[in-house]
């Protein structure tokens, strides 16, 4: 029988913590060559959305998560985000587990978010910030909770930021412009319109760019991304369909300016230069986080009372 982790079971296996910790060991592992992954297959509906395939594989299991982005869902009584996780035996290929993809979606997101901010922000940071209050920028500022900080939130909705704060203790944010100013702030918006205009971002400021996940998004101008230091979760990856790839095109940004976050995490690489330093991460999102997340909670299937499956 094959255990089926929905939405609740995800989030009751695998706390911000586990998670944090997953998702690095996934970075690290893949910066090391251990853990493997070929680039996300996107199948296009646009404007609508997009269904994408991501398979990955490391330590002896192999997934592969079928997941959708219609950031007009919302607007409907939809969810942006739906799918499928499913899990393997690398060494047989037996199924092991089945997982709902929005929850892992939005666990791995949000570690991703901050961990990449802890590792390149400034040692004096303060003041925090999430912009969007949807499914993965509430995950993210649970996150940043269980990490010690209070941040500040905004959304455009306004009885969202409210509901986000409140449920999570964090504070909404007097506008717009107080959360982008914030040292540390973690973007989480469908990137339909950048928040970043050029010559905006402060000296110090480190922003993880985590809603420009597919063609044509941006969070932030591209002639900011050329006086930052930048980083991303894979360059193949996102050097095509990330933040980063609207500057690539334009070979305003090159390889060589961008690092991994990987590569920095197992002293490869480099991370923030200066204090006055402007450090950007662009993730794309990644089917080995999402591989560490669905270990994680198929470590736990036996505590919890999950529905199953046979086939």
């Amino acid at each position: 029988m094959i255990p089926v982790f929905r939405a609740a079971d995800v989030e009751r296996a695998v706390s911000p913590h586990e998670a944090y910790d997953a998702v690095r060991a996934a970075f690290e592992a893949h910066a090391r060559g251990t853990w493997e992954m070929p680039s996300k297959v996107y199948v296009a509906n646009y404007p609508a959305g997009d269904f994408r395939a991501m398979p990955a594989i490391g330590d002896g299991h192999a997934l592969l998560k079928w997941v959708t982005s219609f950031p007009g869902n919302p607007g409907r009584g939809l969810p942006t985000v739906t799918g499928l996780v499913l899990l393997s035996d690398a060494e047989d290929g037996r199924l092991l587990a089945v997982l709902d993809a929005a929850a892992v979606t939005a666990l791995r997101t949000a570690a991703a978010g901050v961990l990449a901010a802890d590792t390149l922000c400034r040692a004096e940071a303060s003041s925090y910030a999430v912009v969007g209050c949807g499914v993965n920028g509430a995950e993210t500022v649970r996150m940043l909770v269980a990490h010690g900080q209070t941040p500040i939130v905004w959304d455009l909705d306004d009885h969202r930021r409210e509901l986000v704060a409140g449920r999570l203790g964090a504070r909404v944010a007097r506008s717009a412009d107080e959360a982008l100013m914030c040292e540390v702030v973690i973007t989480v918006t469908p990137g339909a319109s950048v928040l970043y205009e050029e010559g905006s971002l402060e000296p110090g400021q480190h922003v993880s760019l985590m809603g420009a996940d597919g063609p044509g998004k941006a969070e932030v101008a591209v002639a900011e991304l050329r006086r930052a230091h930048v980083f991303c979760d894979d360059w193949e990856q996102a050097s095509h369909g990330g933040e980063l790839a609207a500057a690539v095109s334009a070979g305003t940004v090159g390889r060589d300016d961008v690092t991994e976050l990987g590569a920095v995490l197992i002293g490869r690489a480099d991370g923030r230069r200066s204090a006055g330093d402007v450090t950007l991460f662009d993730s794309t999102g990644l089917a080995i986080q999402d591989l560490a997340i669905a270990k994680a909670a198929y470590s736990k299937a036996d505590e919890l009372e999950l529905e199953t499956i046979e086939l």
